[in-house]
């Protein structure tokens, strides 16, 4: 790789804030660095490691590779502007080169030639996130991308940008109403007269008196946010502010990114006539928009097509039969969303569900097992003829001033015993209330919640949790469409939506489902429990497969769910509950554990420094059941990773089921060996699964050889381009 222009060393006394940022060593004109976004990627991030500010350049062009992955950072004009939050970056940065030839980075109108590259920590500050959200405004302004491609030197580069963000930097921590791309709130704009700013809200604003027509302008409201809130939301920001001008109408924005959000003034959204998301993530607080004309769009569309999204918009306004903001998350606008079929929407809602279950479940687990290690599995059975358990019996006859005959850790052994029950009883109610969440937002949560506890006093268990949840959801959300008088459209999420689909969805649960889901569980529950010999080495074998297929997935999450809904049903004469809880966490543990041998003892030259990093972490990550260690390994060689890691989950299931491992646990892997039933067993499944796909993936890598045509940078490419791989040329093995 050649440079028309090398960079020398760094300067430290621009003045402002753009020198904390950016340096002429981070500066390189007219140079050839490769064909794909990958390539310039992974040389700036060099750049970056070089002056210090990133402990490794390869694991920060893994994460900015990984983000461009998802969606290209390329936007019109030739600009790019790759950037990612990363573990490794020890200081906010920014790299630029300006390319001998185009690279394309996804953008509508073509290649990039002009690349800045942002690199921020996780634990980056309000005002550094500020001055980078000012910089990435200013990128869309011809005038700044025209003096970026005449400048002649680094140091001009560097005063470029040093100049572009002081101003901002002597106000960080100020917010932006009445800001026009950059413009200090209150000074004019581009229409020649003063902005009126917006209070407490993060706006940018155009210019609201009436036309030269007399007529009043069309007023839009609107909020843009990307997964990173760095780039993409302030300039799809400005994007759609300079088109709203053009289009003459008045356009708000409210960036919900990693600076200061302030929320748009309730009185301009009541007055607006339209409404635009431009997001990529769920809008927050969605339902002050409820009733109004919406057009919605991933963040890019921001950026690339503003026009067209004002215009859209224009005509909502106008469309008594236009899609409406009704709280509902199927309208949320986001990218994964807008386009997607009901069976990418089921997945959805039900990933959504269960990913907000499982902080229920993995506190009150842990807390119960913890309870079993004070108190003994003693404490889970029914006290003489009481009624209730040891538990509640020791709570109710003892206090800390007086202890039971047991001692203190019998008593808090009992209570944490208790307080994890009463945890694990949320489990239907909260899967139901966010799969309802999911599918209708915040007035899909009562129902769902008040639908999953119909289906626990049913007997419906899990199964009629997920009917329950889909039920309530798909009530609320469509009362939430049904048009109504102004006046009561307030009353609608906090009231009407609430109870008319609490009524149908708990009705239909109490009267007509609840009684053959019931059943269906019970039919399921003893064809479990008679299962025995290959019969549970054929069900250790299924979980561990679906465990190890997608690596926290929907298919490892279904197995999950499935394991830990039957926790309850457990008792000292079913044990079949409690071996498919550990065969499930133990052929979880097996991937991330796996990837770890593999690539730090028995191929480590089959792997990039950057995965004998991760393969580091991944030995703390499987020994505590976190699947998802191994999915930077997965996504850099998934037709190795995953089949060598389903062969050894699968030893693992069908070791654990075989030797009727038992886990009283829903979580915690090796750290809760206390409430694992045969931890020997438990520790020689674990260890055979995660021996044989290590064996198995070293085989893969030195004897099966990926096709050259499609390298990592080429797939990243690819999928930034919006094309699969396969598409493209297939991956051969």
């Amino acid at each position: 790789m050649s440079a028309a222009h090398s960079t020398g060393t760094s300067t430290g006394d621009s003045a402002g804030d753009g020198a904390d940022l950016i340096g002429v060593d981070l500066v390189g004109l007219d140079e050839d660095l490769g064909a794909t976004s990958s390539d310039v990627i992974r040389v700036l991030a060099d750049r970056i490691a070089a002056t210090g500010r990133a402990a490794s350049g390869d694991t920060l062009a893994a994460d900015a590779i990984a983000r461009e992955a998802s969606v290209g950072t390329g936007v019109p004009g030739g600009i790019a502007i790759p950037h990612a939050r990363s573990t490794s970056v020890t200081a906010p940065t920014l790299a630029f080169t300006r390319l001998a030839r185009t690279v394309p980075f996804g953008a509508p109108d073509g290649d990039a030639d002009v690349v800045f590259m942002i690199a921020v920590p996780d634990g980056a500050d309000k005002d550094h996130l500020t001055v980078l959200s000012t910089l990435a405004r200013a990128l869309i302004r011809d005038d700044f991308t025209a003096a970026l491609r005449a400048a002649t030197t680094p140091q001009d580069i560097v005063d470029l940008v040093d100049r572009e963000v002081s101003g901002e930097v002597a106000a960080a921590g100020v917010g932006t109403a009445g800001r026009a791309s950059g413009t200090p709130a209150g000074t004019a704009t581009a229409t020649g007269q003063e902005a009126r700013p917006t209070a407490g809200a993060d706006t940018h604003v155009v210019d609201s008196d009436t036309s030269g027509t007399g007529g009043r302008r069309k007023v839009i409201v609107g909020v843009t946010a990307c997964p990173t809130g760095i780039a993409h939301t302030y300039m799809a920001a400005d994007a759609l502010v300079a088109a709203a001008q053009r289009a003459g109408a008045e356009m708000h924005v409210e960036t919900q990114g990693s600076s200061q959000v302030e929320p748009l003034d309730p009185a301009l959204i009541a007055r607006a006539d339209a409404v635009v998301f431009a997001v990529d993530v769920d809008v927050r607080d969605r339902s002050r928009f409820a009733g109004k004309p919406l057009v919605s769009g991933p963040v890019k569309r921001g950026v690339d097509e503003p026009d067209a999204m004002i215009a859209e918009a224009l005509r909502a306004a106008d469309d008594p039969k236009a899609a409406r903001v009704s709280g509902s998350a199927a309208e949320a606008g986001t990218s994964t969303a807008k386009d997607e079929h009901f069976g990418q929407s089921l997945k959805r809602w039900l990933l959504t569900g269960v990913s907000y279950m499982i902080p229920f479940v993995a506190g009150g687990g842990l807390l119960i097992a913890l309870g079993f290690l004070l108190s003994g599995y003693g404490i889970a059975l029914t006290h003489g003829d009481d009624g209730v358990n040891n538990a509640v019996w020791t709570l109710q006859h003892s206090t800390l001033l007086d202890l039971p005959a047991q001692g203190l850790g019998y008593y808090l052994g009992a209570a944490a015993f208790q307080i994890g029950s009463v945890s694990l009883g949320f489990l239907v109610a909260a899967l139901a209330g966010y799969i309802a969440y999911a599918i209708a937002d915040r007035p899909g949560i009562a129902p769902g919640f008040v639908a999953g506890s119909i289906a626990v006093f049913m007997n419906a268990g899990f199964l009629g949790g997920l009917v329950g949840g889909l039920i309530a959801g798909a009530a609320a959300y469509w009362i939430g469409r049904i048009p109504t008088w102004r006046w009561l459209r307030g009353l609608m999420p906090v009231v009407i939506i609430p109870l008319f689909a609490s009524i149908i969805a708990s009705g239909l649960m109490l009267l007509v489902l609840g009684g053959p889901i019931a059943w269906l569980m019970t039919q399921l529950t003893e064809f479990l429990n008679s299962l025995s010999g290959a019969s549970a080495v054929l069900l250790g074998i299924i979980l561990g497969l679906m465990m190890a297929f997608d690596l926290g997935g929907p298919v490892n999450k279904v197995a999950y769910a499935f394991a830990v809904a039957g926790l309850g049903a457990g008792s000292a004469s079913n044990v079949v509950p409690f071996e498919i809880m550990a065969a499930v966490m133990a052929a979880g543990m097996v991937p991330p554990l796996a990837l770890a041998l593999a690539s730090t003892v028995l191929y480590r030259n089959g792997f990039t420094k950057p995965e004998r990093e991760n393969g580091k972490a991944a030995w703390l990550l499987g020994a505590s059941f976190i699947s998802e260690g191994a999915i930077p390994f997965a996504a850099a060689d998934p037709l190795r990773v995953i089949p060598a890691s389903m062969v050894g989950a699968a030893v693992t299931g069908a070791i654990s089921m075989a030797a009727g491992v038992t886990s009283r646990a829903p979580h915690g892997g090796i750290f809760v060996f206390f409430a694992i039933g045969g931890i020997g067993m438990f520790i020689v499944a674990v260890l055979a699964g995660t021996v044989v796909s290590a064996l198995v993936l070293v085989a893969l890598k030195k004897w099966v050889r990926r096709a050259p045509a499609v390298t990592d940078a080429a797939a990243a490419q690819a999928a930034s381009a919006g094309e699969t791989v396969g598409q493209r040329a297939p991956v051969a093995v």
